[in-house]
């Protein structure tokens, strides 16, 4: 719980975000100022088509009391030049357990508030408990819409709809053709007409990042129900006619599906908050499951999902979901390739990725050590044997295996395909065309996993050929990536190039679940990483010494995807290091320990309980991107539970 006067400072609140999701991709999120400072957040953000055609739909819900002919303001919205209202001085506590609660506190009225998303819908609850009144007051409630997708902004304009219906506490309305329609239900309440718009409503995130910042937000009116101490007040949000559902029954399944999923994990909050956390990110696509790699603005991407997956679905005994998910995308595999990302407006899976196919052979690999379905295991071998084909003999983006070495080559002139991806228009800012460190630690594991799982299956002289292949590709590897001079591994080599920058994804070598290097090479590997780039919050992606750091992450898009790479701080990398720190140390735990709790201390930094995706470069390290990240979520809780940390 945060409960002190810092919540009065709103440069310090604005910046602490809650987020709720509904396993299709939609989702509520604000500040917990009131203050939406992103185009994202919304009280009511629904997927169309799950998890995609995301649309900001309520955008919020301001609150008035109003007790002896005085109005006082609990909400807070950003206006050209102001604050108004600034209801957040109200604010006394906060909490995120297993939903965010609000408390706010004035003139001897005391209101709790719980936000809630609802499982399996595009729904959102808003319950209220007068803890404490002096006498009878009127509460004052005001919606205010966008209705668009979510990654633009609306305007005023004619064509949205002044249409409405209300009776006995259900409002209704559709306010574009083309557009779901919106529900709210207020038990009791009576509405009062009053159309405006509500111009220059400010986002100052979308300020920093050199973005349209300013919004108009529409509304019909407000509604109004008197409340007494003990009253509780259930209202209903949604695209669906709620018609005879209350709030409190909803709000209570709901508890009890996120009781269910954190049970054995009560005595260990942190351990809580990140299984909380990681059921955000699992969500339908059709008929099966996929992950979102990031709110608010990611939908489900190849080389994430396969990332994530062990930490989101293995760890928290999720082995139907995880079996769904990879069934998912085992269906989208395409000339040996996994995808990168499916778009969001319903367009051709993207194939432009090196890594997220190599990452599905550890997800696989993993799925079996945790469940021992070998029934599933044998559908998924032969689409694993083809991609190792394909991988042979050459697919997309001149990705192909060196024959003379067994390597793994990838790149084209204009196209990123590794994780590190970030491209302004033509400019690819870290292209790590040929054989990248990373990408070879992972074909090396890809046949030394296919190999094993042959085995288990029976297939002993088929799972031969790939344990001779990932032979030749160990010895290549440490005959060419290692780099005397610097005593760690090159990033990755194109024809006689060697380029030396010192960057984290040389740890893969000694991580993954077949390392490609012995313990002497292994610990100067881990040395070299701990001094240069270990931080706080994960690994920088470029050590300070090396030409092109950037220390920190801001401005415009140019700048921004300009640092993305070039030293910004990863959350997820936390997961490989404390893989490699035992690896190289099994006594180690206690050193790993303590930097997980170090890390964790993020969980009431940005969004709370989630992690974020990205940092700063230098202390104080501030968290930048996704406020919450499935890669940063998985990889912390996947080590914590695997070796039994914290």
């Amino acid at each position: 719980m945060i409960s002190s006067d810092k919540l009065s400072d709103y440069d310090y609140s604005s910046h602490l975000e809650w987020l709720e999701t509904n396993g299709l991709g939609g989702y509520a999120s604000s500040t917990v100022t009131g203050s939406n400072t992103r185009r994202y957040h919304g009280l009511l953000v629904a997927a169309q088509h799950p998890p995609v055609g995301r649309m900001v739909m309520i955008s919020k819900l301001d609150e008035t009391i109003i007790i002896n002919d005085k109005r006082i303001d609990l909400s807070t919205n950003q206006y050209p030049g102001a604050l108004h209202p600034q209801g957040y001085q109200y604010l006394k506590s906060v909490e995120r357990d297993l939903f965010p609660v609000l408390t706010y506190e004035t003139e001897g009225i005391q209101i709790k508030k719980t936000i809630a998303a609802v499982q399996g819908e595009n729904t959102t609850l808003v319950l209220y408990e007068i803890i404490k009144a002096p006498a009878s007051f009127t509460f004052e409630l005001l919606p205010l819409y966008s209705c668009r997708d979510f990654h633009l902004l609306a305007h005023a304009n004619d064509s949205i709809s002044h249409h409405y219906l209300f009776d006995d506490g259900l409002f209704r309305t559709l306010n574009y053709e083309g557009c779901p329609e919106v529900f709210i239900q207020i038990p009791g309440a009576q509405f009062t007409e009053s159309k405006n718009w509500y111009y220059n409503v400010e986002y100052a995130i979308e300020q920093c990042r050199g973005l349209d910042y300013k919004e108009d937000l529409y509304s019909h009116g407000k509604f109004s129900v008197t409340l007494n101490k003990g009253d509780k007040l259930g209202i209903i949000l949604s695209t669906e006619n709620p018609a005879g559902r209350d709030a409190f029954s909803l709000f209570s399944k709901e508890k009890r599906r996120r009781d269910a999923l954190v049970k054995s994990e009560a005595s260990k909050p942190d351990i809580k908050r990140l299984a909380l956390a990681a059921d955000q990110f699992i969500v339908k696509r059709g008929r099966l499951k996929t992950l979102i790699a990031g709110y608010h603005w990611f939908a489900d991407w190849g080389r994430d999902t396969m990332i994530s997956l062990p930490g989101l679905c293995l760890v928290t005994g999720r082995y139907n979901d995880a079996k769904n998910i990879l069934k998912a995308f085992a269906s989208s595999v395409s000339e040996g390739m996994l995808p990168n990302r499916f778009p969001d407006y319903g367009e051709a899976p993207e194939y432009n990725t090196v890594d997220a196919t190599l990452w599905f052979f550890h997800a696989i690999y993993k799925y079996y050590h945790y469940t021992k379905d070998l029934d599933f295991i044998k559908k998924m071998l032969p689409i694993l044997q083809d991609i190792i084909a394909w991988h042979i003999k050459g697919t997309r983006y001149s990705i192909k295996v060196d024959s003379n070495d067994q390597l793994l080559s990838a790149g084209q002139e204009g196209v990123q395909l590794t994780w590190m991806d970030a491209k302004v228009g033509d400019w690819v800012v870290t292209p790590r065309r040929g054989k990248a460190v990373e990408i070879n630690a992972l074909w090396y594991n890809a046949l030394c996993s296919l190999s094993e799982l042959l085995k288990e299956a029976g297939q002993t002289k088929e799972a031969d050929q790939y344990t001779k292949q990932s032979r030749v590709v160990m010895e290549s590897f440490n005959n060419q990536f290692w780099n005397a001079q610097q005593q760690c591994l090159y990033d990755y080599i194109d024809g006689d190039y060697k380029n030396d920058d010192l960057r984290p994804n040389q740890l893969y070598a000694i991580s993954l679940p077949f390392p490609l290097l012995l313990s002497i090479k292994a610990k100067q590997v881990l040395d070299k990483v701990t001094a240069n780039l270990l931080t706080p919050r994960g690994l920088r992606s470029l050590a300070p010494t090396s030409q092109g750091y950037c220390p920190g992450y801001g401005g415009s898009v140019w700048q921004r995807d300009g640092a993305y790479h070039q030293g910004t701080v990863w959350s997820f990398l936390i997961g490989p290091y404390i893989d490699a720190l035992l690896y190289v140390n099994k006594n180690s735990k206690a050193e790993a320990t303590k930097l997980l709790k170090t890390f964790l201390l993020h969980l009431d930094e940005s969004c709370l309980g989630s992690v974020s995706e990205i940092f700063d470069a230098e202390a104080p390290h501030n968290p930048r991107g996704c406020v919450a990240q499935a890669w940063g979520v998985a990889e912390a809780l996947r080590v914590i539970k695997e070796h039994d940390l914290i």
